[in-house]
């Protein structure tokens, strides 16, 4: 829609955030087929994340490493599987990191100290990121939420220039209007029902025996996210949640460290409630929703590698160890069985299943034996060879995420793809439809089926409706139905067709039948 085609129908049922849409939309223009533009929409992405490199070299000048140290554990940083695993794929966590690794970047140039001209514009860059955040994901509203509470707090404290924090709280105002603005655009455009993610959330807080579930879902997230960066995540909150209390910390550094941990305890809390139960296995240790702080929590815990001293950097680990064994506990505790019965999808966990070398199950101690091996070498490393192993630590750990990468694109991502081209161009070529043909899909085929179809008919639209008792559009001159069982033409499914409708090919393999209008 946003590049200039029809109002095709939303599969799931509701209009997502158009934000990320927006950005891939000129590589929708530009092509004339699915293919081009999902390999431009790829291009798109790797551009975009690429940015984690330059981003998280700032980040870590901004924390006091050299530029030869900061130019390794950056790129230690962007080679992360959490960073590049999502980029494989049309999703809006293509983004999020590079987005959120930048509003952190703003929101501590706002409140350090230097010139206000500077001050006002990182300010302007906070609100505005947050409200582009707003628009790509439901995690933006988060976002928001927290700009919001610092913008106005430090107005309230005094922390801040007022013209620069003012400066900040309205560009986080034409952010939020920009996105609500398109948001109401796309849905005046879809016939879809509301989504209902809001009710879901609030029963997930605040009804008692879901309550207790959200919590332990949520403890399921954080654990998973600090595994996926090996532990160096979790001395970032460790350090970041200490830092907050302080008062010998630069006040810029306590307020970005606070919003950076309570981002992802809101993040984690807001998803384990929204999230339907589904019987899979990352009902409890959910992936996908907390990684967009992964490149921002690698730097905050590769700062405290290279700048803690040997006493204190023991004790930030031990408790940063402590923490994952105690999540780990408590997922164990809350899935039980489930861990073990429930639908295990390895794309949904590539880091644990890369950790444990296992992938067809999730295996807890394993993991987190990995991970404890990992950050306790790194600290024993570092402990004992002093700031002048650094730069190898921080190679090592570059060499190390591109091979933990590599892997899990092998070994995860390309049979995910692999696996589901029969759905797209594969039924595609078979079925004979093309990119200009309007295609009604019958309610009862394959959803997966029809969900990819939206896409491969690419200049026409889709449609779902059961023809028996729904009327056809009068622009549809393709339809995909069932067949009516075994022994029985396809013409039987639909016995009361009109006579300009056909059937021109069918799979009884498949169960479905490709009918032409006359």
């Amino acid at each position: 829609m946003l590049a200039g085609g029809s109002a095709t129908e939303i599969p799931v049922g509701v209009v997502i955030p158009g934000g990320y849409p927006l950005l891939i939309s000129p590589a929708l223009r530009l092509a004339d087929d699915p293919t081009t533009a999902y390999h431009l929409v790829m291009g798109v992405n790797a551009a975009v994340n690429a940015l984690v490199f330059p981003l998280a070299h700032v980040a870590l000048r901004r924390l006091g490493l050299d530029r030869r140290l900061s130019y390794a554990f950056a790129a230690a940083t962007a080679l992360l599987p959490p960073v590049v695993f999502y980029s494989q794929f049309a999703l809006t966590d293509a983004v999020l990191p590079v987005l959120v690794l930048a509003w952190l970047l703003c929101l501590h140039g706002w409140l350090a100290d230097g010139p206000p001209r500077r001050r006002t514009w990182h300010a302007v860059g906070a609100g505005a990121s947050a409200g582009y955040a707003m628009a790509v994901h439901d995690r933006g509203g988060v976002v928001v939420a927290l700009t919001a509470a610092v913008l106005l707090g430090s107005l309230l404290l005094r922390r801040a220039p007022w013209r620069a924090t003012a400066a900040g709280l309205a560009a986080l105002g034409l952010g939020v209007l920009g996105a609500e603005l398109l948001s109401a655009w796309l849905h005046a455009r879809f016939t879809v029902p509301d989504s209902d993610v809001g009710g879901s959330l609030w029963k997930g807080l605040t009804d008692p025996g879901t309550a207790v579930q959200t919590l332990a879902r949520a403890a399921g997230q954080i654990w998973y996210f600090t595994v996926s960066t090996w532990g160096v995540g979790g001395l970032a909150v460790v350090a970041c949640l200490c830092a907050v209390f302080d008062r010998r910390r630069p006040p810029a550094l306590r307020t970005t460290g606070g919003v950076l941990v309570a981002l992802l305890f809101g993040t984690a809390v807001a998803s384990a409630a929204a999230l339907p139960l589904d019987g899979r296995v990352d009902d409890w240790v959910y992936a996908r929703y907390t990684s967009y702080l992964v490149p921002a929590a690698f730097v905050a815990g590769v700062a405290v590698l290279a700048r803690y001293g040997r006493r204190a950097l023991v004790r930030t680990a031990a408790v940063a160890a402590g923490l994952v064994l105690l999540l780990a506990g408590v997922v164990a505790l809350a899935a039980g069985e489930r861990l073990r019965t429930s639908m295990f999808i390895p794309w949904t966990l590539p880091d644990v299943s890369f950790l444990a070398a296992d992938w067809g199950r999730i295996d807890l101690p394993r993991t987190c034996a990995a991970v404890l091996v990992l950050l306790g070498a790194a600290v024993l490393v570092r402990r004992a060879g002093g700031r002048r192993v650094l730069g190898a630590l921080g190679v090592s750990l570059a060499l190390f995420a591109a091979f933990a990468t590599t892997t899990i694109t092998a070994q995860v991502a390309r049979p995910h793809a692999e696996g589901r081209e029969g759905l797209a161009t594969g039924f595609t070529r078979a079925a004979g439809i093309t990119a200009d043909d309007n295609v009604v899909f019958a309610w009862d085929v394959d959803w997966s089926l029809r969900a990819a179809q939206t896409f491969e008919v690419y200049r026409g639209r889709v449609w779902s409706r059961d023809p028996r008792w729904q009327p056809v559009p009068a622009e549809a001159n393709v339809m995909v139905l069932p067949l009516p069982g075994e022994g029985r033409p396809p013409e039987a499914y639909w016995p009361g067709h009109p006579a300009d409708w056909y059937v021109e090919r069918f799979d009884a393999r498949q169960n479905w039948a490709v009918w032409h209008r006359r």
